[in-house]
Order: C-alpha cells, then sequence, then structure tokens
C-alpha cells in the first residue's frame, strides 16, 4: 500500500472562509461546515493484498500505482509515473526491517519502515509523511496471506492490511467551510475552492498536483472526485448524519484499486 492514498481523504483540513460566518459546530443548513476528526478504529479496507519482494539485492513493488523495481542499495532512484515523488530509496537495516524514502525533485515526502515479526506473519509499517506543512505520521498492520520466493528477505510475499492502531492529528482532523454554492478546504498547507459544479479546480500548495470537482448528491451528501496526472485517482463519497454529530465518508481508490471507509465525528 502507498498510504498516500490515505492522505487523499482522511488527511485533509477545510478552508475557514471569512465570507460567509456560521457557527462550525452548528448543523442544519450547512452540515458540511465545522472541524471533523477520523475515528481511527472505523477505518475499514477493501483491497487487493500488497505484494513485495526483496531479493539479491532488488526491491519490488507489484502493486504500487505504476509498479516498481529498484536497487536495495539505500540510495536514491529514479522512477517515473508517482505524482509525489521521482525518487526511490530502499534500504535494508537487517534480516526483518527494510526502510523505504521517497523524495520528489530532491525532497522528501515520506519515510516508511517496514518491520516484519519474528515469525513472519505480521508487517508492521510506520510511514512519516512530509508532503506538508507539518509532518503527519501513520502506522500500518498486515498479515501475510502469501509467501516470498525462498532466500527472500522476510518482507517478501504478499499482506493484507488489517488495521491502523495509530496515527498523529496532523492526518486525522478535517474542517470544512460551505459557501452557497460550494465547500472550501485547507490541509497542513496545501487548500481548495470548489463549486457543485464538477468543474476540477487545483488544490493549492499540493506537490501531487491534484485536481478536485464536487457534485453535491443531496443536502449532507457530496461527491469528490480527485485526479492525478489526468487519471482519476479517488472518487471520495461524503454524508453527514441527520443530527449533524457524525460524517461516513467511503474513498475508491482506483490508482491502486482500494476502497476505504470511516467515520468522522464533529470536534466541538
Amino acid at each position: 500500500m502507498n498510504l498516500r492514498l490515505v492522505r487523499s481523504a482522511i488527511a485533509m483540513t477545510a478552508l475557514l472562509a471569512s465570507l460567509r460566518v456560521v457557527a462550525a459546530g452548528t448543523p442544519g443548513a450547512v452540515p458540511f461546515d465545522g472541524t471533523w476528526k477520523t475515528k481511527l478504529g472505523s477505518i475499514k479496507f477493501d483491497s487487493k493484498p500488497d505484494v513485495f519482494a526483496l531479493k539479491d539485492g532488488m526491491f519490488h513493488c507489484g502493486n504500487c500505482a505504476p509498479a516498481l523495481s529498484v536497487t536495495a542499495d539505500g540510495k536514491d532512484q529514479k522512477v517515473t509515473g508517482h505524482s509525489y515523488y521521482d525518487t526511490v530509496a530502499v534500504k535494508v537495516v537487517d534480516e526483518h526491517t527494510v526502510v523505504m524514502t521517497d523524495k520528489l525533485a530532491g525532497k522528501t515526502m515520506y519515510e516508511m519502515t517496514f518491520s516484519v515479526s519474528a515469525d513472519g506473519g505480521t508487517l508492521n509499517e510506520v510511514m512519516k509523511d512530509l508532503s506538508g506543512a507539518k509532518v503527519a505520521t501513520w502506522n500500518q498492520v498486515s498479515s501475510r496471506v502469501g509467501p516470498g520466493a525462498p532466500g527472500s528477505h522476510a518482507i517478501a510475499g504478499s499482506w493484507k492490511m488489517d488495521k491502523m492502531p495509530g496515527a498523529s492529528d496532523v492526518g486525522m482532523v478535517i474542517t470544512y467551510h460551505q459557501t452557497d454554492d460550494g465547500l472550501q478546504m485547507r490541509y497542513n498547507g496545501a487548500s481548495y475552492d470548489a463549486r457543485f459544479d464538477g468543474k476540477p479546480v487545483l488544490t493549492a500548495n499540493d506537490p501531487g498536483k491534484t485536481l478536485v470537482s464536487l457534485r453535491r448528491i443531496s443536502e449532507r451528501e457530496i461527491e469528490e472526485t480527485d485526479t492525478r496526472g489526468g487519471q482519476v485517482s479517488d472518487v471520495i463519497r461524503m454524508t453527514v448524519s441527520e443530527d449533524g454529530k457524525s460524517m461516513t465518508v467511503i474513498d475508491q481508490n482506483r490508482a491502486n484499486d482500494m476502497t476505504m471507509s470511516w467515520t468522522m465525528t464533529r470536534e466541538p
């Protein structure tokens, strides 16, 4: 899994505009207004297993989008087709631990540490997202569902995501301001101001240059479509509850063929 797909929705906040001031916690005519925080235990995954290979000094990520193969010597290797990084460095720390560093134009975007349990059945991944104004951190746990090739590093094989037991508030909180004809958002230095007309707008200060278009399904339901590099990456459906206290989010990540869902609660 590339956890960049998680920031596409979980790691977002919205722009608090001064054009039309509405109390952040007030449900009703503007149900999306306010600050929302993801309930960590509510996150559910529906995806194909992550597939890694690491043998004879070569690392391969089979379901990265697109797939990549680099020398596991700890040095930056050029890759193409990825919106948020153009080099990847893979360092083998020991027989159970691998560190991957993704950079864009020389700036570190992500640092990921993969640690395999002694029995080889569990993969723990800790990621630092350095692409925004503040560093966001994530912790993901996966179970082995397929072996690696004989003689491979412990990380090799197929892994199914089980849970996300930890994440920093930077990546869990989002604030929306709903205007008469659209929605405004800001996350960690990035922002957009889009209308409910389906026309794409560029997310400002987003290294991946994400284009966002919005469609209002109903008073309490909005569909967001994200596009990168001319291809739809995510289709996100957000629905606010009748009492205005919670929001359900379903993210269909088309780039990685994965669906995530979670619940957010309105912050005071």
